[in-house]
């Protein structure tokens, strides 16, 4: 009888990791490491919803440990830098921190203590390729189990702020083609914001939603407006009737009492052409090498504000290298204590001081500058950022 060897007798990584239970999957990945690579010390960080802090994901709430820096620390560093940082022990060890990220959507970090042979290149590819599997698994396991998204919160959502979270589809997507990075503040108590977006093999669509008021009115309205525009997206009908349809939903709902403002955009991924529909207040800015400028768009009726409201497409190029970034009246609307609006000019120099920033990154550095110039986290109104990096598409690709 042929001797099976070690590596097919033993289950792959992904397939334990797939049959832990949902809310075992540190201790799964604990206990491997431990195994395979002779690890101590692993640890799981998630980001909390405003992007501050890394929490400690534990069974129990009073198991947990304290919460280190999103900016700062190696595991703020790998979380920022999307880079795997090492620091030497002096026992012969080494802490290995990586990111998890899963389709370019920023999960938290992995840390683990190596024997220092273990944390040569290598060995430190292999811990990044095993968080990347992990960061997997908890997208699954969130289905099942409240522990990761406890884990990301520092306090209680209010109920308004949960309907939306949920709403989203992440805060960043990664594709050849383009990178998105996108934020919401205020994170705990954010009622009528949004950001969608979905893509397949030949479009990108994306939208940000300002739904008007504040609280959990807001936040129905805006699940009925991104409830209404997935469905007719998903109908495959023009991006014009996709604003339509929504618009008469949300009328349907409301009877023209609340509305809607949402910027829809569709991306060709093959041409960059860009089709786009400016239903209310949401703007719109290109950064092109040095310049950066608002994409001037013809200013159409909010979602909802009137019944069978035609909207027309309007059409615009993107470059490889263009930075778009897409912001709710929250963002470019704020005023400062002395009365300043954050505006344009204040927009400009967040977007002028990040240039060689991921998106993920200037999303959170305007909201950062948005938060220094009114003074306070506690913002009157929900601010939304969404920055696209655009790559386009390699001509020689299929």
């Amino acid at each position: 009888m042929n001797a099976v060897s070690t590596s097919e007798s033993l289950p792959s990584v992904e397939s334990e990791l797939r049959s832990s239970p949902p809310n075992d999957l540190v201790g799964t990945a604990r206990r491997l490491l431990a195994d395979r690579a002779g690890a101590r010390e692993v640890s799981l960080h998630l980001a909390d919803y405003g992007l501050r802090v890394l929490r400690p994901v534990a069974p129990l709430p009073d198991a947990a440990g304290e919460p280190l820096s999103a900016y700062d620390g190696p595991a703020g560093r790998a979380f920022t830098l999307q880079t795997p940082v090492v620091e030497a022990g002096e026992d012969g060890t080494a802490t290995v921190y990586v990111p998890v990220t899963v389709r370019g959507d920023r999960h938290g970090v992995l840390s683990a203590r190596l024997p220092a042979a273990g944390a040569d290149p290598a060995g430190v590819r292999v811990l990044a390729e095993f968080a990347t599997a992990l960061g997997h698994e908890i997208a699954t396991a969130e289905r099942d189990t409240d522990l990761y998204l406890l884990a990301r919160r520092t306090r209680r959502l209010t109920l308004a702020a949960e309907m939306q979270w949920q709403l989203l589809p992440g805060r960043g997507c990664g594709r050849p083609e383009f990178v998105i990075g996108a934020h919401l503040e205020p994170a705990y108590t954010v009622g009528g914001d949004n950001f969608d977006w979905s893509t397949d093999g030949s479009r990108l669509t994306m939208t940000v939603t300002d739904g008007m008021g504040r609280g959990i009115d807001a936040s129905l309205l805006t699940s009925v407006t991104v409830g209404a525009l997935r469905n007719a997206r998903r109908a495959g009908v023009s991006l014009a009737d996709q604003a339509r349809l929504a618009d008469q939903a949300v009328y349907a709902q409301f009877g023209g009492k609340v509305y809607a403002s949402t910027l829809l955009l569709r991306f060709d991924l093959a041409t960059g052409t860009v089709q786009a529909v400016d239903a209310g207040s949401p703007r719109l800015y290109r950064r092109r090498g040095d310049t950066v400028k608002q994409i001037e768009l013809e200013a159409q009726l909010p979602l909802g504000m009137f019944e069978e409201t035609a909207y027309e497409e309007q059409i615009f190029t993107v470059r490889p290298g263009d930075r778009l970034v897409a912001v709710s009246t929250g963002v470019h609307g704020a005023r400062s204590p002395e009365g300043d609006l954050f505006g344009e000019d204040s927009l400009r120099r967040a977007l002028d001081a990040a240039p060689t920033q991921a998106p993920q990154e200037v999303a959170r550095s305007v909201v950062a500058s948005l938060i220094e110039h009114f003074g306070s986290t506690e913002l009157t109104a929900d601010a939304a950022v969404v920055c696209l990096d655009w790559n386009g598409r390699d001509a020689t690709a299929p």
